[in-house]
């Protein structure tokens, strides 16, 4: 099954918060780590479908600087998966021209072996363009946004000089571009601290499907339903003229 809108209005950076995995295994009276470890077959298959698609720029919210509350036994098994998920399908990332990176991923706690494979991911990948894909891991849009202020006033930047254009270009991955469509899973209506100077005009759509049962198909629909969106930037579109003649 493919998406019928290759090339019509496909967004050019797409950003999934990808939300339902705890209550995914509680409905099935599983433990939390259970819904984690189903979640990656959702995150394959986003990745493949964006990439059919023709989606340039793929971010996914892996785990939040808010995570770190979790239960430690909790926050040991989310680590281990990634590591094990990086691993297994590094090569075919690499192969399909995919580059990674990882927004955040600075804290002590993250064990130093998982670090340590964070990096040469985005070594191994690091010349490739045909899509980047963005890892959120120990990420944080405040603190992104603080530690942006902080490299200006570290480059003594006048006040007077700052602009929305050079305080972005403080920001992690400066060549981002502005997302264009978040998808949260679950059916939650929050922002959850994601990407906030990114997703300043992010059209959103919130299915109801938990995270670990989200496939392809899904990710079609919120591609086709942005599609029949009109995106203004808070300007007033010019009615155009129907066939009756009526504006």
């Amino acid at each position: 099954m493919g998406w019928g809108g290759v090339g019509l209005s496909v967004p050019r950076h797409v950003a999934c918060v990808m939300d339902g995995n705890g209550r995914w295994a509680r409905q099935r009276s599983l433990p939390r780590t259970a819904g984690h470890q189903a979640a990656e077959a959702a995150v394959i298959d986003v990745i493949e479908a964006a990439y059919t698609a023709g989606v340039r720029w793929l971010s996914l919210y892996a785990f939040s600087t808010e995570n770190w509350r979790r239960p430690g036994d909790e926050v040991d098994f989310i680590m281990r998966l990634v590591r094990r998920t990086l691993r297994k399908h590094a090569p075919s990332l690499y192969a399909r021209g995919i580059r990674c990176r990882f927004l955040g991923v600075n804290d002590p706690r993250i064990p130093p072996s998982l670090a340590r494979d964070v990096t040469d991911l985005m070594e191994l990948t690091g010349g490739n363009r045909r899509m980047t894909l963005t890892v959120a891991f120990d990420h944080g849009g405040r603190r992104d946004i603080v530690e942006a202020a902080r490299s200006l006033i570290r480059a003594g930047v006048p006040a007077d000089q700052v602009t929305e254009e050079s305080f972005a270009g403080h920001l992690p991955y400066p060549d981002t571009p502005d997302v264009d469509l978040v998808i949260r899973t679950s059916g939650e209506q929050r922002i959850s601290n994601f990407m906030l100077w990114q997703v300043a005009y992010a059209e959103w759509i919130f299915p109801r499907v938990l995270w670990p049962d989200f496939r392809a198909e899904h990710f079609w629909e919120c591609l086709d339903a942005y599609r029949r969106r009109e995106r203004r930037f808070g300007d007033v579109l010019t009615p155009t003229t129907t066939g009756n003649g009526a504006p």
